[in-house]
């Protein structure tokens, strides 16, 4: 992916430099609570990485090392290419003004609108404050501990966040968040997993349309994207964490549903193809 040079998006929090100490802040339980009513999307990276540190962040700060920065300047460089398409692209298909995000950027733990976060959780989406949240360590996981390395993996991480803000401009969270209410696990597991795999086809849209807006995609982009997607699949997540596959636990969708709603996303570049909700018949 070819980003270096390119502009940077001004909707970025880096906090980072704010160092966490002591075990206090929601911890994961407590964001386990959370994602039972639905604010959070993260992924739950907990079980192959076992004790992380769930600190609350203090006061002091640090001073980001080079390789943070660069992973810093690549983050904002997606941010405003996601701007830029999303922008044309969400009046011109579905008549809704697009409205840009925040990115907050951080090292360990976190607190949002939705609540308390660890580094755990991954990669998650607030519609309460309109803000994406991902601690750049993250990155590193996905190279070291599930074989997902790559830019424009990591691009697939900040589109699909992403396409959590285009659900929510578009009104699904909101339905979504009101359904998994009124219904048992089971079912809000289903919605979960149809919820995430649209944010999957949302962040193919976006690489379609930023491919064809800037040229930016290189050869072996796109596989790495699928890689990427199928690395999160929760059926992959259960078998790396030594658990039985129960799909009817999954909250994500498996490897394979993930990679097809992407692909189907990049294909299509519509968001229109990616009524993951019709298609199950809801």
């Amino acid at each position: 992916m070819q980003w270096r040079g390119r502009r940077e998006s001004r909707n970025v929090e880096d906090r980072r430099g704010m160092t966490t100490a002591g075990a206090g802040g929601m911890g994961i339980v407590g964001v386990l609570v959370v994602l039972a009513v639905g604010y959070f999307f993260g992924i739950d990276i907990s079980p192959i990485m076992g004790s992380m540190d769930q600190g609350q962040q203090t006061g002091e700060t640090r001073e980001l090392t080079p390789e943070e920065q660069e992973i810093g300047q690549f983050v904002s460089v997606v941010l405003a290419d996601t701007e830029e398409v999303w922008t044309r692209v969400l009046p011109e298909q579905a008549g809704v003004q697009y409205v840009e995000p925040t990115l907050v950027m951080f090292s360990g733990a976190v607190q949002s609108a939705c609540g308390g976060a660890s580094a755990a959780m991954g990669p998650f989406y607030c519609p309460n404050d309109q803000k994406l949240y991902l601690d750049t360590d993250f990155f590193t996981i996905m190279q070291q501990k599930m074989g997902a390395g790559g830019d424009f993996a990591y691009a697939y991480v900040v589109a699909h966040e992403v396409g959590h803000h285009v659900q929510n401009l578009l009104g699904v969270l909101g339905e979504t968040m009101k359904l998994r209410q009124q219904v048992g696990e089971a079912d809000a597991n289903r919605i979960s997993v149809l919820t995430e795999l649209q944010a999957d086809c949302f962040a193919g849209v976006w690489g379609r349309n930023a491919n064809e807006q800037f040229g930016t995609i290189e050869d072996g982009d796109i596989e790495e994207a699928i890689n990427a997607a199928a690395a999160v699949g929760d059926d992959t997540l259960m078998q790396q964490a030594g658990r039985a596959v129960r799909p009817e636990s999954f909250t994500h969708g498996s490897s394979a549903d993930r990679m097809t709603w992407f692909k189907r996303g990049f294909d299509s570049g519509q968001i229109a193809q990616c009524n993951t909700f019709k298609e199950a018949g809801l």
